[in-house]
């Protein structure tokens, strides 16, 4: 499928996903929200895709934010639905069950940052400037942006990053436990991928278990969240990759998983 908005690109096992609109720095409207609906709904349909790497295209942004010129003329009505349109393509990312990376090169605002919240992994540039400054448009997040920042930095940081507005680097977002790892610009891409390959080589169905059991099973009880981590960890015993995993270990050589 040929997309107005985005470039997709395999590299093996791993799907690239750029955000392509660098002369807006990539910003979300209802035309990219769409379309990335449908990319990842093909790569979670694509058993040979098994990590997906997000990313935006030129040198100076992720996703800068919501396209603001189109968001400005909405409805009530309309603003509604434009949120929970994009609220469930966060949800979709988050719950794709194959791991996605977020690969920030650049700016990371309002729905960039809650775009790359939605990933399970965040991999910034030093250069890399994360935010939710809606409050300076008169707006709060409207993506989840308050609850996926509530649920990874804590109500402190939450209230600081959506009531102040103002950006923070990538030093205080990996502080903030906001990004998984923090690199020099020329090495984003080469340390994503590693990142990103190591994950394919991976046994699919265990990397679909431990996504599971943290992102659904996390929102539970206690109780509730170990019951789902009990019978995700028996389901594995039935897989061919279990077999392939632990007769492996004991041959003392490198498994090689069949995602069955």
């Amino acid at each position: 499928m040929t997309f107005q908005t985005l470039l997709i690109e395999d590299r093996d096992a791993v799907r690239l996903i750029t955000l392509n609109r660098p002369d807006k720095l990539n910003a979300l409207n209802q035309t990219t929200i769409g379309e990335l609906h449908q990319a990842f709904d093909q790569a979670a349909e694509t058993a040979s895709v098994r990590v997906v790497v997000l990313t935006g295209a030129g040198p100076k942004a992720f996703v800068a934010g919501a396209d603001i010129s189109e968001m400005s003329g909405l409805s009530p009505v309309q603003a509604r639905d434009f949120s929970r349109h994009g609220q469930r393509l966060m949800v979709k990312i988050e719950q794709l069950g194959k791991p996605v990376i977020a690969m920030i090169n650049g700016f990371a605002l309002g729905g960039g940052m809650e775009l790359a919240m939605a990933c399970h992994l965040r991999i910034a540039s030093e250069t890399a400037k994360l935010g939710q400054p809606e409050v300076g448009l008169g707006l709060i997040p409207g993506f989840g942006g308050t609850q996926r920042l509530l649920r990874l930095a804590g109500r402190g940081p939450a209230l600081e990053l959506c009531l102040l507005g103002q950006p923070i680097d990538a030093t205080r977002a990996a502080q903030l436990n906001l990004l998984t790892r923090v690199v020099a610009p020329d090495q984003l891409e080469t340390e994503t991928m590693k990142i990103a390959e190591s994950l394919a080589n991976a046994a699919p169905l265990a990397l679909r278990g431990v996504l599971d059991a943290v992102i659904v099973g996390g929102e539970a009880a206690l109780e509730t969240g170990l019951e789902f981590e009990s019978q995700a960890f028996a389901v594995a015993f039935s897989t061919e990759d279990m077999k392939e995993g632990t007769g492996a270990f004991l041959q003392r050589r490198k498994p090689v998983f069949s995602g069955r």
